[in-house]
């Protein structure tokens, strides 16, 4: 009798086990509770594949994911990518997402050379790193600092170049990397060159910024360097198109008479000296042409076509220049 009544027990608590593990990991949908992602590391183990899951509570046992994945005898490795699971989903579902692969744990994003703050923070937005205000926010709230003078904010500090990022990079995380590689892309003299242009480092940048928003050819960005240091020495106001398209609240591709006229600190035709920030991200040819501007007379400049500007050094001549290029 005894020994009937033990049997009668195991048996029941087999089934009621296999019962267990059967709703364990089929019936059991309450995880996750809404739409949850997760980025898989290289590497990872199925052990730790399984408690990340846990942790996201995408799965309530990590363990019956890991038995479950062995009883499927499964040998394939669990590709590093980013994974989005739906709500409510039993393990064999899970397991599918996982078996399909995920996107990608990076994103490749390339930023080009004079694009503006709100500019990336497009870019970054439609690639899903942070959104675009997340990213202005940032910007207008972190300053750098060299030789004890302050930025205003990181526009024209966001080294314009192609990066790799994870997905789950935030706004902050983007700034960071752009920034850190402006500082490597800095000319190696940068702190020596400011000291002989007599210039603060933000100073400097900033006319970068206008240099790689003018120029089109990389063998006028030092010539146009010396023509703004040179109307900067003498008093004139750079005018400068590009710093009024910058104030604008949408962009043209032709400025009109009433837009010369605009009253903001960023109109170079008004107002005299550099506008307060930098109104782009200058690459590397800029950067090197502002602090190691040409030695010229030149004070103007036309364009001419073909990526090409005609310097002048009197204003008759260009007024003449202005006659033969602007038709």
């Amino acid at each position: 009798m005894w020994l009937r009544m033990t049997l009668a027990a195991v048996v029941v608590l087999c089934i009621a086990a296999a019962a267990f593990c059967y709703w364990a990991a089929f019936g059991d949908t309450e995880r996750p509770e809404q739409s949850t992602s997760i980025v898989i590391a290289e590497g990872s183990s199925l052990s730790e594949i399984a408690r990340q899951l846990g942790d996201a509570g995408i799965v309530r046992w990590p363990i019956a994911f890991v038995a479950y994945e062995r009883l499927r005898d499964r040998n394939a490795t669990i590709q590093a990518a980013q994974y989005t699971f739906g709500p409510h989903l039993a393990l064999p579902a899970v397991a599918a997402v996982l078996s399909q692969g995920g996107r990608p744990p990076t994103v490749w994003i390339t930023i080009p050379e004079g694009f503006t703050a709100a500019q990336i923070g497009g870019v970054l937005q439609s690639h899903g790193i942070g959104t675009k205000s997340e990213f202005l926010a940032v910007v207008a709230d972190t300053d750098l600092r060299f030789n004890g003078v302050e930025t205003r904010g990181l526009e024209g500090y966001l080294f314009p170049d192609t990066y790799q990022l994870r997905r789950d990079a935030t706004s902050r995380d983007a700034a960071d990397v752009m920034t850190a590689t402006f500082m490597r892309k800095l000319p190696r003299d940068y702190v020596g060159a400011a000291r002989k242009l007599k210039m603060t480092i933000p100073q400097i940048v900033t006319a970068a910024s206008l240099i790689e928003r003018e120029a089109r050819v990389d063998i006028e960005r030092p010539i146009m360097a010396g023509v703004y240091y040179n109307r900067l020495r003498l008093g004139m106001p750079l005018q400068v198109d590009a710093t009024i398209e910058y104030a604008l609240p949408n962009h043209k591709t032709e400025l009109s008479l009433s837009d010369l006229k605009i009253d903001s600190p960023y109109n170079t035709y008004l107002y005299t000296g550099l506008p307060p920030t930098p109104i782009a991200n200058p690459g590397a040819a800029s950067l090197q042409a502002a602090f190691h501007p040409a030695a010229t007379e030149y004070l103007y400049y036309v364009y001419k076509g073909g990526g090409r500007h005609e310097f002048s050094t009197t204003l008759e001549q260009q007024v003449e220049a202005e006659r033969k290029h602007l038709r």
